[in-house]
């Protein structure tokens, strides 16, 4: 069962609570696949290779396992958040691609390796594409995010703070929470977790119905994650090792981060860093309130700029916005002295943190802001990662 439910998260996206995912029993596959025998060996994964009659499935677990199929396998196709069999539809060898997801259930071979599958449960990768698609839309147009100022855990609500407002979010018993590992900002690698393990300073996405009056929100899902906040000078970089080591104003200690795939690396010109330091000097309303404050989004903009949803009076352009239209950097083109601000993840005991969304041409920002913890924040809240895709500034959900 446990299989099973991996089999579902893995085949779903960022939704995290809209698809109810694969929940079949062992009996119910043992009916629908009558002639299956008992099982000895058992897999889910992401199909990696196929020749001929053997596929190799790189398993949720990261290891791989040989696939052999033969005449009597047992091959079908089911959607994305299937709940059973019933709508199943047969595939043949030949319809089977490279990403297919796949639930391999057989005989363990004498090698203790390979399985020699009597039935596989398979998810195509375009539908889960497509699928992924839809709810990123859907992510877009009902998705909410910000900092966590307060949870009460025996109703269920968490307290987020974004732009300057707040925003009540209620879960219900069907609300699936999923809580960010330390070292990664991918989707695949969130766990399930309760509104009780949420806290204060969090960062946390949630998808669902809001209010008339936008203030609350009945959340369908949820997912959150600790980071980390820095605003520093950059004292070496490592291409080779994809690494780069600041030092953090706020602690006086250097840090090494890694830059991955996922980091978001952008310049601010240094007009948009001139205006966004005259607004931290000027104290504006909402200043102190950090990562949730206006000002930086609204000095960002250029003269004349529409504001999203079109008008030039009210409402403030999402700060993430301003920063994808940012210039991008490479690794290469940060030097020593450099004062950056980065998002990044906590790291564990064995891991280094990785940097996130980092932005270079900060140095106005930093004098204006000689709190260091108020100019860190300014990254915050950030694009959580989504749909195991890109994190940082446009990512999803």
């Amino acid at each position: 069962m446990n299989n099973l439910r991996k089999f579902a998260w893995k085949g779903r996206s960022v939704l995290a609570g809209s698809v109810v995912g694969l929940s079949v029993s062992l009996v119910c596959l043992a009916v629908a696949f009558a002639q299956t025998p008992a099982a000895t060996g058992k897999a889910v994964g992401t199909a990696k290779s196929i020749s001929g009659n053997v596929i190799v499935l790189t398993t949720d677990a990261g290891s791989s396992t040989n696939v052999e199929l033969d005449d009597s396998t047992r091959i079908v196709r089911i959607a994305p958040g299937q709940k059973d069999l019933k709508d199943a539809v047969p595939l043949q060898r030949q319809d089977l691609q490279v990403a297919d997801r796949m639930l391999v259930r057989g005989k363990l071979a004498d090698d203790g390796k390979s399985i020699v599958a009597s039935s596989v449960i398979v998810i195509k990768e375009a539908d889960l594409a497509a699928r992924q698609e839809r709810e990123r839309q859907d992510w877009q147009k009902r998705g909410v995010g910000g900092l966590v100022a307060s949870v009460d855990a025996g109703n269920g609500t968490i307290t987020i703070t974004s732009a300057g407002k707040t925003l009540a979010v209620h879960t219900t018993k069907d609300t699936v929470v999923r809580r960010y590992s330390p070292d990664s900002v991918r989707f695949d690698d969130a766990k399930p977790a309760t509104v009780g393990e949420v806290k204060a300073g969090d960062q946390l996405r949630a998808r669902g119905t809001k209010s008339e009056d936008g203030s609350e929100m009945t959340a369908e899902g949820i997912v959150f994650g600790s980071f980390r906040n820095i605003a520093g000078t950059v004292i070496s970089t490592d291409t080779a090792n994809n690494s780069l080591s600041v030092l953090d104003l706020l602690t006086k200690k250097p840090v090494t981060l890694k830059i991955t795939g996922d980091s978001q690396l952008h310049s601010l010109p240094p007009t948009v860093a001139q205006r966004i330091a005259m607004r931290l000097k000027g104290g504006t309303p909402g200043a102190g309130q950090g990562a949730n404050a206006n000002p930086p989004a609204e000095a960002a903009k250029q003269p004349g700029e529409q504001r999203p949803g079109g008008g030039r009076g009210g409402g403030s352009m999402d700060f993430q916005q301003i920063l994808s239209r940012m210039p991008a950097v490479a690794l290469g083109d940060l030097q020593k002295g450099n004062a950056v601000i980065i998002v990044a993840t906590e790291g564990t005991a064995n891991t280094q943190p990785s940097a996130i969304t980092l932005l270079s041409g900060v140095e106005p920002i930093l004098t204006a802001a000689p709190d260091s913890k108020r100019a860190a924040m300014l990254l915050s809240p950030w694009n959580l990662s989504g749909e195991g895709g890109d994190a940082g500034a446009g990512a999803n959900p």
